[in-house]
């Protein structure tokens, strides 16, 4: 079975960083590729495990090298993920799972095409503020930035695969966990299928022919 990128994208409060950690944990077969951002480390961030904190300088260097399968500006910060991340997780044969702002998601899906894309509601958009309040990091004129966004971000639900409700935190990540396992089984992701299924009718037609003769 072939190994793949999963995206989760939300509006800033909608929970997909939340979900991937759990996700994590729960499971062996995923890996998670550290984004870089120059934005500055929040309170208990550790640099190579949340984030890859690059100065803004460094990241533009990168950009030009084209080292980055997707990037964006968000809320005045540089979000972006490095092709070697990924192939380093897919190499050792583990899905990718990231969360990715929907501009980034567009970018990447283009440098990978078998990225599975799923984006991350909110349960009401009282909900959605009420989470960015209480993360204590926002003034009021980022607060209303970020609300803004999530209303852009809105628009591009359409362009996903897979949709989920954050209405219940371990819900959420049981319907995400079942969307990969469903993913991993297409007959275009499983190795040596038709092999296996023309081993299968091989098999069936001595089966038959053994039958066909006691009759």
């Amino acid at each position: 079975m072939s190994s793949f990128p999963v995206i989760l994208s939300a509006p800033s409060g909608g929970g997909k960083t939340t979900i991937a950690r759990r996700l994590l944990e729960r499971r062996l077969d995923l890996g998670y590729s550290v984004s870089c951002t120059t934005r500055p480390p929040r309170e208990g961030e550790v640099d190579g495990r949340d984030y890859r904190f690059l100065s803004r300088e460094a990241f533009e260097a990168a950009v030009a090298r084209g080292e980055f399968a997707e990037w964006a500006e968000v809320h005045g910060n540089l979000y972006g993920t490095l092709r070697t991340e990924v192939e380093r997780v897919l190499t050792a044969g583990r899905h990718v799972l990231m969360d990715i702002d929907v501009q980034g998601a567009r970018q990447f899906h283009l440098a990978f095409p078998d990225t599975v894309l799923i984006f991350v509601l909110p349960p009401s958009g009282e909900v959605l503020k009420t989470r960015l309040s209480a993360r204590k990091s926002e003034d009021q004129a980022k607060l209303l930035v970020r609300l803004r966004n999530a209303r852009a971000e809105l628009g591009e639900v359409g362009r996903y695969h897979y949709v989920v409700v954050n209405d219940h935190l371990e819900r959420a990540v049981d319907q995400v966990s079942s969307i990969i396992d469903a993913e991993g089984l297409r007959h275009d992701r499983v190795h040596e299928l038709e092999a296996q299924v023309e081993g299968l009718i091989e098999q069936l037609e001595q089966e038959i022919h053994v039958f066909s003769k006691g009759d």
